[in-house]
């Protein structure tokens, strides 16, 4: 009988490190024992972190309770994203989680929709999601468990402080048993016959050994590519901003349930509203701009007065030619590194440690199990990155060379096969399994301008007058629905959510 791997190493610690740390704690128990190194000398790139309402899942199965975990955080909900400028100048649009149509009786929404927009150019699709209804109204609340309720569909994530999470994640973890060595790594032991890592060398002289690793270890990836020269797959010809500069400012007015991502002369600006602050950032080409001038434009985007100097951040979008090599399994930055455009980070984070326990090995490391595992994050990692190429192809801004050049460049066959079946008869292609559902697409698409040529033929016997009756009782069903929910701020209160104010 092959035996069980009983000893993990986490190199690196913040978010995705103590993700990882309670997550295989959790679903691994007493049987494997996990320790995290990490180091107080190297600092975590954690900033404010939007993320997607799959975050649910992962708090669930560390056991994260949610007014608690809100609290800690300063933690706000959130129901999607608004694309402010993307499209064209003076256009915005939002990005709701759930699902668009409002489960109209009549069948497929997508094409539905093109039939309303035919008789109606200004037909709004906010107007049928429960999510884009209760953002713009600034209102929030529970998903209802009521299936016949419009409020079953309302679907949120959070805005948090990614710091206090990865803090809040450590002390959850080591009360369970993980544990954490504080040191710096100065060298790594690997076999000389096949490269697997045997234990680290700490710059104490302690050594600590393990049989699978989890290089958490941010962009430089000490031990997927340090030690292991995994290799990296460079997307800056599709993605090429490769700056960031990120500060905080004071808060100014309730909290928005939405993110914002408002485009600029050379990339995008982030708003991230939290309890106590608000997160900003400026994703940039310095290619197309440079760093005092990124700086200024983040500086005159604030809303409210500065509470920390700007953090800069250079990063090569990709991801490594192997997520998983010899005993080596990378998260996070050390596996790659895709812009914050859809709140995607943390997510990748869990989808890798997700498909780690689906193709867990054991001490004999099956190659099979590393090829099955590497083909999952890489198609998943390829979905992501098509996704957030779309919002930048799909602009008609002009006159500005960073735009210019999106515009016009070539993209995967892979994006471009779905823009032209959306664009010819409004197909939207989606396997069951992406993390980017039909609505997702659809709102991005009409968002950013793409329109089709004409509705599938085999609705054309739909008659026009019973649609729009049917959808005028939809959209006033969800915004009744929508209406009666607490407002954004109230709801977190009344949830024991809400932090007390720091003294």
């Amino acid at each position: 009988m092959r035996e069980a791997i009983q000893s993990i190493v986490i190199l690196g610690g913040g978010s995705a490190g103590w993700m990882a740390a309670a997550l295989l704690n959790a679903a691994l128990g007493k049987k494997c024992a996990v320790t995290v190194v990490e180091s107080a000398e190297i600092g975590v790139v954690g900033v404010g972190e939007a993320t997607i309402p799959a975050i649910r899942q992962f708090n669930a199965m560390v056991g994260l309770k949610e007014p608690a975990f809100m609290r800690v955080t300063r933690a706000t909900l959130k129901l999607g994203i608004e694309f402010v400028d993307w499209g064209c100048s003076g256009e915005r649009y939002l990005h709701p989680f759930g699902v668009l149509g409002g489960q109209p009786t009549l069948g497929v929404f997508p094409q539905h929709f093109l039939r309303l927009m035919a008789a109606d150019p200004d037909a709004n699709l906010e107007d049928y999601s429960v999510c884009a209804l209760a953002a713009r109204l600034g209102r929030a609340g529970p998903t209802a468990t009521d299936l016949t309720s419009p409020l079953s569909q309302l679907m949120s994530a959070y805005h948090f402080d990614a710091v206090l999470y990865g803090r809040f994640l450590r002390r959850l973890a080591e009360g369970r048993g993980v544990r954490r060595i504080e040191g710096e790594v100065v060298a790594v032991d690997q076999r000389p016959e096949d490269g697997f890592v045997e234990r680290l060398r700490l710059k104490d002289r302690r050594e600590v050994e393990g049989e699978l690793f989890i290089d958490c270890s941010g962009f430089r990836g000490l031990l997927i590519e340090g030690a292991l020269a995994a290799g990296y797959d460079d997307w800056s010809r599709w993605l090429p901003v490769d700056r960031a500069i990120a500060a905080p400012c004071a808060k100014v007015g309730p909290a928005a349930p939405y993110t914002q991502s408002i485009a600029q002369e050379a990339g995008w600006r982030w708003r991230i509203p939290l309890q106590h602050r608000t997160g900003n950032g400026y994703v940039y080409s310095s290619a197309f701009t440079d760093d005092d001038r990124a700086e200024t434009v983040l500086r005159d985007g604030l809303d409210g007065a500065l509470e920390a100097e700007p953090r800069k951040l250079r990063f090569v979008t990709g991801r490594r030619r192997a997520a998983w090599k010899a005993n080596v399994v990378a998260l996070g930055l050390a596996s790659g590194f895709i812009e914050p455009l859809e709140s995607t980070s943390l997510h990748m984070v869990h989808s890798g440690l997700q498909a780690l326990l689906k193709f867990f090995p054991d001490r004999s490391f099956s190659p099979v199990l590393r090829a099955g595992y590497n083909a999952a994050v890489k198609a998943e990692g390829e979905l992501i990155r098509d996704f957030i190429i779309l919002h930048y192809h799909a602009t008609r801004r002009a006159g500005d060379p960073f735009w210019d050049y999106v515009r016009t460049m070539p993209v995967p066959d892979s994006l471009s096969e779905r823009v032209a079946l959306y664009a010819e008869r409004g197909i939207l292609v989606s396997g069951g399994d992406e993390l980017f559902s039909p609505s997702s697409w659809l709102a991005v698409m009409h968002g950013q301008g793409i329109r089709a040529r004409r509705a599938s033929p085999l609705y054309d016997g739909v008659n026009p007058a019973a649609l729009a009756t049917e959808y005028a009782a939809t959209a006033r069903r969800l915004r009744r629905s929508v209406e009666a929910l607490p407002l954004h701020e109230a709801y977190l209160a009344d949830a024991g959510a809400w932090a007390e104010p720091e003294a």
